[in-house]
């Protein structure tokens, strides 16, 4: 059924291996029935909010909270939240950032898997599905990411892709400091080097609409 005044629940982006879908109020709580299970090592933390941290049912509100407070996406900012489902099982999530998207065309993305989903290739290839929503559905011209420099998974991630390096901020983590790094990629070489023709997206038109993207001539 669509949704004709939230068309953001629409959204689907197919691979071979899983679909991204946008986070509906069942979603959200199969995520974080995932969540619970772990993402990573107590000692580890890939996060700048440490969320992770949290005890139930804390833990639980706060996502939910943040689930709830993104569906609030305009033109001049959103962050865009999807459920990443391989074999009917909901695994993680990814999603898109950005601010002032229409003239700057710049988006970001993130994302996370549970533990027992890790190790498998998917998170190599939820990025790459997510690329192709914000370079193709959405007309970017520039993605970016970054990372701790100690979380391995996700630098490798990236640098399979071709990403650029974009620098480094200092941050503060669980008390103390951390390097995180930034990375870039053109939509040149998305096109170049990451499209592929076997992944689908639908229900993209609408939410154009709704967050200002008009087609870049």
């Amino acid at each position: 059924m669509a949704h004709s005044y939230w068309p953001l629940f629409d959204v689907e982006v197919r691979t071979p291996r899983l679909t991204m879908r946008y986070i509906d109020d069942e979603l959200a709580t199969r995520l974080i029935d995932v969540a619970s299970g772990g993402i990573h090592a107590p000692d580890d933390m890939p996060f700048a909010v440490p969320w992770t941290d949290l005890e139930p049912p804390e833990f639980e509100r706060q996502a939910l909270d943040f689930y709830w407070r993104n569906r609030a996406a305009t033109p001049e900012s959103w962050n865009l939240l999807f459920a990443v489902i391989a074999d009917g099982q909901v695994v993680g999530s990814t999603n898109l950032g950005a601010q002032g998207f229409p003239i700057k065309r710049w988006f970001e993305t993130g994302s996370w898997l549970g533990l027992r989903f890790q190790g498998k290739g998917l998170g190599k290839e939820l990025r790459v599905a997510t690329l192709h929503l914000g370079f193709l559905a959405f007309d970017a011209l520039v993605a970016g990411t970054s990372a701790f420099a100690d979380n391995e998974p996700s630098l490798g991630v990236t640098r399979s892709l071709g990403y650029e390096p974009n620098g480094i901020e200092h941050n503060v983590r669980r008390g103390e400091s951390v390097v995180t790094e930034r990375f870039r990629m053109s939509r040149d070489h998305f096109l170049e080097h990451v499209r592929r023709d076997d992944i689908e997206i639908t229900g993209d038109e609408a939410v154009r609409e709704l967050l200002g993207i008009a087609r870049r001539s």
